[in-house]
């Protein structure tokens, strides 16, 4: 897309329009400065790394411990009927993903860019898949889980007000969670280091929940309760059809390993941080998800958590009693955390990928006192919101989920591509080539099974994604767009531009 508005120079600014005394010493849109008086440094206008190690921990377990874990185990064991494989499934997936992430790690300090998979498939593949990835994530991936996160938040808040059966009503968890949204898009707008401050405390209540349930699992089964593990593997499911599904439900679990990549650019030493967080992050989540799951079939039987719609609360009505009250403030606490960070995470993939030309430019902007993407959160808070009222968003989440799976082959594919094309390039981190080869068959495997199994939603997510394949012809590789529609674009572009006070960034000069 071409740039909509040209903000090079200190004396390019959209500003110049506006002679308010109360933004001239606020505001220079597409200047490379803030400066309050004459004796204040100067700051470039660009996004700052304010993300350490522990920062890096947090995003990366404070997305992946989102409420899954306490309440859809019961996806793993309704596929294959037998406890001991589905602990099996639940290790490989762990050591699926720490294969991933060890590409990731390869990737992320090959190509130091924010953006995560976008900009690793940009690289590779060029503008039309890149785009089509980013379409997907904008249309369904990002403002869909964003829904579902702030509705489980919502609706387990509001239960505690509601006695017996009585359920939640719809509009008001609604309400609540387009709340939710709008508080930590501002939080994400105000004050990055804020907000990371915010989910380092998260991330250890996360960790201490969770804790907390394996001991109590583990004391559980410690006083004899061990008949729910008597010939583990008895009636196991081998169906390759029905274990990739159940494959596809425990890496549900484990997705947004690959989420600290989106932020690369704002991390302190990414070379370093970016595979110590995720060294540390993935083994971590991988013990803690498999005690877990060790935990609640040492208390509930097969039957009792494929029943349940809330493993976690009906794990804590069995064996906490009066204390179960606490389970479902995990929930919401787990829920809102994971929020907050799929919120920051995925604003830079969307402000990335307008500074490459694939969104409107207005997104690539930056606001000037706060350094902070602002028009991207405000654009993904929107469209959260509007998937909060529309109809049942699970259903598409089914339709992409093989489409996201392709998207992550593919960038993991980038690194066998660069070690063909560029033997040469720099490589800080440098995984066994074996390494990716593994994660590439087994997401082949995957995305294939699915076809014969789920033909329909298969269908459903290719047909959705090859839908941005004119609108990338129109809106990208179109160049030569008609003169009064341009001066529309322009037009919103700075009027948006002076609402969210914001400058394009600013590049380093070599």
């Amino acid at each position: 897309m071409p740039n909509l508005v040209e903000l090079n120079s200190p004396t390019d600014t959209v500003m110049e329009l506006v002679q308010s005394p109360s933004n001239t010493d606020s505001l220079k849109a597409g200047s490379s400065i803030q400066q309050d008086d004459d004796n204040s440094p100067k700051e470039r206008v660009k996004m700052k790394k304010e993300l350490g190690l522990l920062e890096g921990c947090a995003i990366i377990l404070g997305i992946i411990f989102g409420s899954g874990i306490f309440i859809s185990p019961k996806g793993v064991i309704k596929e294959v009927n037998a406890p001991g494989t589905s602990l099996v499934i639940w290790t490989l997936c762990g050591l699926l993903s720490m294969i991933g992430a060890l590409c990731y790690a390869e990737l992320g300090c090959c190509i130091p860019k924010s953006g995560g998979d976008y900009a690793y498939i940009n690289e590779a593949f060029g503008d039309l898949p890149s785009f089509l990835y980013i379409y997907d994530a904008t249309v369904i991936f990002v403002p869909a889980t964003n829904a579902i996160m702030s509705l489980t938040f919502a609706n387990y808040v509001l239960q505690p007000f509601y006695a017996g059966e009585c359920k939640v009503p719809e509009l008001a968890a609604q309400l609540l969670a387009a709340a939710t949204i709008c508080g930590l898009t501002y939080l994400n707008s105000f004050n990055v280091r804020a907000t990371t401050k915010m989910q380092n405390v998260i991330m250890f209540t996360k960790i201490a929940a969770l804790v907390m349930i394996i001991i109590i699992g583990l004391g559980y089964m410690s006083l004899g309760h061990t008949e729910n593990f008597d010939n583990a593997f008895e009636n196991s499911e081998t169906n390759p059809a029905k274990l990739s599904v159940a494959f596809y439900s425990g890496i549900f679990s484990y997705a947004g390993w690959n989420y600290l990549n989106f932020m690369t650019e704002e991390l302190r030493n990414p070379y370093k941080n970016l595979p110590r967080a995720i060294y540390i992050s993935l083994p971590l989540v991988t013990i803690i998800y498999v005690l877990a799951n060790v935990a609640y079939l040492a208390v509930l039987t097969p039957q009792e958590m494929v029943a349940s719609n809330a493993i976690a609360v009906s794990f804590g009505d069995k064996v906490l009693s009066y204390g179960s009250w606490i389970i479902p403030i995990m929930v919401a606490i787990s829920a809102f955390g994971g929020l907050s960070v799929h919120i920051m995470t995925s604003s830079r993939m969307c402000f990335v990928s307008a500074r490459n030309g694939h969104m409107p430019e207005l997104l690539s902007f930056i606001n000037v006192k706060r350094f902070t993407p602002t028009p991207s959160l405000v654009f993904l808070c929107v469209l959260s919101l509007v998937y909060l009222f529309i109809g049942d968003v699970y259903v598409l989440i089914t339709y992409s989920s093989i489409v996201e799976t392709f998207f992550i082959m593919m960038s993991v594919s980038g690194v066998l591509y660069f070690r063909w094309k560029r033997p040469d390039m720099a490589r800080p981190i440098k995984v066994n080539i074996s390494v990716p080869i593994i994660f590439v068959g087994i997401c082949i495997f995957l995305i294939i099974v699915p076809v014969f199994d789920a033909p329909w939603e298969v269908f459903m997510g290719c047909f959705i994604t090859l839908t941005g394949v004119p609108i990338y012809l129109i809106c990208i590789a179109w160049k030569r767009k008609p003169k009064n529609f341009q001066n529309v674009i322009d037009k919103l572009t700075i009027n948006m531009q002076k609402l969210f006070m914001s400058a394009k960034e600013e590049q380093e000069i070599d």
